[in-house]
């Protein structure tokens, strides 16, 4: 059977005015994983990214520390949700610092992504709806371009990541939401691809990287 490799960025630039680049951590993140995937003997046939930056950067670092000399097919439909837009549709608490303390920002993000799934309010400029039709979409994209025992790597973000295995978990918005807590930056999703299309066979691997090297922004 052909697989996918879905691959989460690696960590972005928390807290900069573009938050849409990889740190200098994301940055080694790639490489590393790069790395992990030659040793386990893959080579692709396809590789495809989101049209953000830290997903260019990122398979562009996970090729360098692979080796891979492939081009990178830009496919938007693998485009993380827009979390700013979410995020200000859902005012932070008064009185806490958001930027010091993770877990009330963590508490502000999940209350926010929990008003955006919700489905109720039509303030959001792509409602939680679209965002899993384009990345069903992408993904239907990405199996009906592999040919048989063909490998593919797709460079993207949480969102999409998580959204692709909860459809195939029969989950929907509610597993969508726990998922996307926990994908690690790096971090490797995958499938395979049979008669029945795309079954998901491990979510979120991540033991290339060291504990003081996993991150979640």
């Amino acid at each position: 059977m052909s697989r996918i490799l879905l691959v989460r960025h690696g960590q972005a630039s928390w807290g900069a005015a573009d938050y849409d680049q990889l740190s200098d951590l994301g940055a080694s993140q790639a490489r590393t994983l790069g790395a992990a995937l030659a040793a386990q003997g893959i080579t692709p046939d396809v590789l495809v990214s989101g049209g953000m930056k830290r997903h260019s950067q990122t398979a562009a670092g996970v090729c360098d520390g692979a080796g891979w000399d492939l081009p990178v097919t830009v496919d938007t439909g693998w485009d993380e949700f827009d979390h700013l837009q979410v995020l200000e549709r859902h005012p932070a608490p008064e009185g806490v610092d958001i930027t010091s303390d993770p877990r009330a920002f963590q508490r502000w993000f999940e209350g926010a992504t929990s008003r955006w799934t919700g489905g109720e309010h039509d303030d959001y400029d792509e409602s939680f709806a679209d965002f899993s039709t384009r990345v069903s979409a992408a993904l239907d994209r990405a199996v009906a371009a592999l040919e048989p025992k063909a490998t593919a790597v797709v460079f993207t973000s949480g969102g999409p990541i998580a959204w692709a295995a909860a459809a195939r978990l029969d989950g929907g918005a509610h597993l969508w939401l726990r998922l996307n807590q926990v994908t690690i930056n790096a971090s490797v999703t995958s499938f395979v691809v049979g008669a029945r299309g795309a079954t998901m066979l491990a979510y979120n691997e991540h033991t290339h990287l060291s504990p003081e090297h996993q991150t979640y922004r």
